[in-house]
C-alpha cells in the first residue's frame, strides 16, 4: 500500500522515525510520499527521502497556512527547487515549457524528483486575512504543475467554494491530483471527481459519524487514495494520539467493510490509482 500523503519528517518523529519507518514497512505500506509545508520544513523533508530514497518521494509546493506577507519570497523558492531536474543539469531558464516541448516533458518524467505540487490550496478554517494571497499562491502553482505536467496536492479547508470558483475561473480542460484530507460532501467528491481529481481518505473516515465515510462508500473505488497525513488525524482506535503510516491498513480496512469489499480489492485498487497519478 501507499500512504500517500504523510509528514514523517515532522519533529513529532525525532524520538523513533526510523523505527517508524520501518513500522510501516512491516505493516505493507512501502512507499509514502512527503508534501512541502514551505522553506522550515525542505531540509529535514529531503533528508528523510534521501535515507530512505526506496521508501520516500517527494512532493513541492507552498502550504496555504504559510502564505503570509512574505509568500512571494516562498514562492520563489518552490519554484527554483521545481523547475531543476534531479541531475542538476537542466535548470527552468534553459528549457522551454513542457507544453512546446516534448523533450523536456520526458525529462521531467524521468528524472524530476518531485512526484507532484504540492501540497497547496486554500484554509480558511482560522483566518481569512491571506485570501487574496492564497488564492494568488495557488493560482501561480498550478500553473507551475500544469507546465511540467505535474498533478497537484490540494488542502483544502473551509474554502471548497472558493476553490471551485478559482478552478472554473482558470477553465483548465482537465486537471490532474489529488484533494488531500478530503472534508467535504459527497456531491463536492463527486464534482472534483468530475473535474480529474483523485479522493484522499485518511484516519477520519474511521470516526463516528463521519460524513468521509459516506463519500468513501459512495465515490469510485479506483479515485479514492490513501492517506494519514501523519502526524495528524490517527484513525480509530489511535485516535487522538501520534499518527504514522503503519495505521494505513487500517483505514484501508474501514474503507473495505463501508463498500462490503476486501481488503486486498482496496489495496490493490489505491496503489495502482496511486502509481499511476504520481507516475512511481
Amino acid at each position: 500500500m501507499i500512504d500517500t500523503h504523510c509528514h514523517l519528517y515532522d519533529q513529532a518523529f525525532d524520538d523513533d522515525r526510523d523505527q517508524a519507518v520501518k513500522r510501516a514497512v512491516d505493516a505493507g505500506v512501502d512507499t509514502m510520499l512527503l508534501p512541502a509545508i514551505d522553506s522550515t520544513s525542505h531540509t529535514r523533508q529531503e533528508s528523510l527521502a534521501n535515507t530512505y530514497p526506496q521508501h520516500f518521494r517527494q512532493m513541492m509546493g507552498l502550504h496555504p497556512t504559510s502564505v503570509t506577507d512574505n509568500f512571494q519570497t516562498e514562492l520563489d523558492i518552490v519554484h527554483q527547487k521545481l523547475f531543476e531536474i534531479e541531475n542538476g543539469k537542466l535548470k527552468s531558464e534553459n528549457c522551454p515549457s513542457a507544453a512546446s516541448n516534448s523533450q523536456f516533458s520526458i525529462l521531467n518524467s524521468q528524472f524530476h524528483k518531485y512526484v507532484a505540487v504540492g501540497e497547496i490550496g486554500l484554509d480558511l478554517y482560522w483566518d481569512k486575512t491571506y485570501l487574496d494571497q492564497q488564492l494568488q499562491a495557488l493560482r501561480l502553482q498550478i500553473a507551475w504543475a500544469q507546465e511540467l505536467q505535474l498533478p497537484i496536492c490540494l488542502h483544502i479547508r473551509k474554502a471548497h467554494n472558493e476553490l471551485f470558483s478559482l478552478l472554473r475561473d482558470i477553465n483548465s480542460p482537465h486537471y490532474s491530483g489529488v484533494m488531500h484530507c478530503f472534508g467535504g460532501s459527497v456531491q463536492e467528491a463527486q464534482r472534483a471527481i468530475e473535474m480529474g481529481f483523485h479522493i484522499g481518505i485518511g484516519g477520519v473516515v474511521t470516526f463516528k459519524n463521519a460524513t468521509l465515510a459516506d463519500v468513501a462508500r459512495t465515490v469510485p473505488l479506483d479515485r479514492i487514495l490513501l492517506e494519514t497525513d501523519s502526524p495528524y488525524l490517527s484513525p480509530v482506535p489511535h485516535r487522538g494520539k501520534r499518527n504514522e503510516s503503519a495505521y494505513i491498513p487500517l483505514i484501508a480496512q474501514c474503507i473495505a467493510t463501508l463498500r462490503n469489499i476486501s481488503l486486498q480489492e482496496v489495496a490493490e485498487t489505491t496503489t495502482a490509482s496511486a502509481q499511476q497519478l504520481f507516475r512511481i
